[in-house]
């Protein structure tokens, strides 16, 4: 089910809603399993078949934290922490990676392996990670769950299920233990609803708006045609721009939509566009997913603890791994090697530097603008292997935008007839956002008379309420186009 679709607007969240908090004034554990059953149906209502599959998942990975848990300080509880997450890998593993297996192997040797036709299950990743943070959390005794309803509800939890971000079991689970949650908030429920409304207009007003000029530079690379040096760099910032709105905007409207329950989830974006340095990019993107490869995969390498070269290691690992588990192409791995590579020369730079004469640096405006700008264009460039669907179609686009195939900048392009002229103002436009206005985060924060509280302030207005009920008419008109979240295949 998706977030912008009548059926999930109009008659999955109302019903969702009402349920939890009538059963919440009688008995907060009738809530939170009606809540857990509500969420199996949003998973079950875009694929039944898998159902089995998340439910054995949870049965599985609730049995193996509880024994954890009561085996703390024995070294059993070690053995069952490698036993479960092997065997949550190796799920992951058949149902993601076999295929992409079994074709590179293929195409190696020159043997005709036989490959499976595998369907990935929706949300795959994200669960098999939220389930993988709770064992380890368990392990490190930071993470306690005995009901395995509590338990169903923090795996199975529909904002968050299909696409992020990913959870911590003490992030969120202790939420549900509060009397007030169960209570109607008129103040979450005016704040919910706008948050939701700013991420659903991200996705289908603008991440919508942008993908076409993307989807066409990129079939065009795919099917070997030349680009010019407009059409590419139309393709790529459009990409740029449909991926951030698309996935910010899910996030955005999970997190909107978990404020009516009274239910605080991570921020997962914090204007990553504005980053001055590759490092700081990853502390603003997929804020969830950063911290899971820091503690789960950087940390436990060895992170910077056994000196500077295996610290370049451990990074390049750390982000080649990131890369693959978006996707089963040898496309995400280069993605993910890029950022590994960038991370490494950003580590080197400041280590060559040094932190006293960086600070100056920054105290540079001119310095701030360029490695704004540096950063940015490091990013865009490998998005290119993210979307592209092949090695052959990515070189075709960076060839193009090095001016290799033709430096043609009048409109319109004669690869683009339709949707060069209208392209230059839109993708202007999505730039201005991301670079200059407020986030979220901004908009919707509590303040105490900063600048921050400023943006509060004007988002409790009488005014605000008007205009996001006209964002939020002017994203259900949309509704008749099936728009899929970018997120959901990965």
């Amino acid at each position: 089910m998706l977030f912008n679709s009548f059926e999930f607007l109009y008659v999955f969240l109302p019903l969702a809603l009402i349920g939890f908090f009538v059963l919440g004034r009688r008995d907060g554990r009738l809530a939170a399993g009606w809540l857990t059953v509500a969420s199996l149906a949003f998973y079950g209502w875009a694929a039944p078949r898998f159902v089995p599959l998340l439910v054995g998942s949870i049965c599985f990975n609730f049995v193996m934290g509880r024994s954890i848990i009561r085996k703390k300080g024995d070294p059993a509880a070690r053995r069952i922490l490698v036993f479960a997450v092997a065997a949550n890998l190796l799920v992951l593993a058949v149902f993601k990676y076999a295929k992409f297996f079994l074709t590179s192997v293929s195409l190696a040797s020159g043997a005709a392996l036989p490959v499976p036709e595998i369907v990935l299950p929706l949300g795959i990743s994200f669960f098999t990670f939220t389930q993988i943070a709770f064992l380890v959390d368990a392990h490190r005794g930071l993470a306690r769950e005995y009901s395995p309803v509590h338990y169903a509800l923090f795996v199975t939890y529909f904002p968050h299920l299909i696409a992020g971000p990913i959870i911590h079991h003490g992030q969120v689970m202790p939420q549900f233990d509060r009397p007030g949650t169960y209570r109607i908030d008129a103040d979450n429920l005016a704040r919910g609803l706008g948050i939701f409304a700013c991420g659903l207009a991200k996705k289908v007003l603008l991440a919508d708006s942008f993908a076409p000029f993307a989807e066409q530079v990129f079939h065009l690379a795919s099917g070997g045609k030349a680009l010019s040096f407009f059409a590419a760099w139309t393709g790529v910032l459009a990409y740029t721009l449909q991926l951030y709105f698309d996935f910010s905007g899910y996030c955005d409207m999970a997190i909107g939509i978990s404020v009516l329950f009274n239910i605080t989830l991570p921020v997962n974006f914090n204007s990553p566009y504005k980053a001055a340095n590759i490092i700081d990019f990853w502390r603003r993107w997929h804020m969830s997913l950063s911290r899971f490869l820091l503690d789960y995969l950087y940390i436990p390498l060895g992170g910077n603890r056994r000196g500077r070269a295996r610290r370049y290691v451990n990074l390049m690992l750390t982000m080649l791994i990131g890369g693959l588990w978006h996707g089963a192409n040898w496309t995400f791995v280069i993605w993910g090697g890029l950022h590994g590579l960038y991370l490494v020369v950003n580590h080197g730079w400041r280590s060559l530097v040094g932190e006293t004469r960086l600070g100056v640096f920054r105290r540079s405006s001119l310095y701030v603008l360029a490695m704004r700008m540096l950063t940015f264009v490091c990013v865009i460039l490998a998005w290119v292997f993210f979307r592209a669907d092949s090695f052959s179609a990515a070189f075709r686009v960076l060839h193009g935008c090095f001016g290799g195939d033709g430096a043609q900048l009048i409109f319109p392009d004669a690869q683009l007839p339709f949707l060069s002229v209208g392209s230059v103002p839109a993708i202007a436009a999505g730039l201005a956002i991301v670079w200059f206005a407020p986030n979220l985060q901004e908009i919707f924060a509590e303040g105490d008379g900063s600048s921050v509280s400023r943006w509060a302030r004007v988002r409790s207005s009488a005014v605000a309420g008007f205009v996001f009920g006209c964002l939020l008419c002017a994203c259900i008109a949309t509704f008749h186009k099936v728009s899929p979240f970018l997120y959901y295949q990965f």
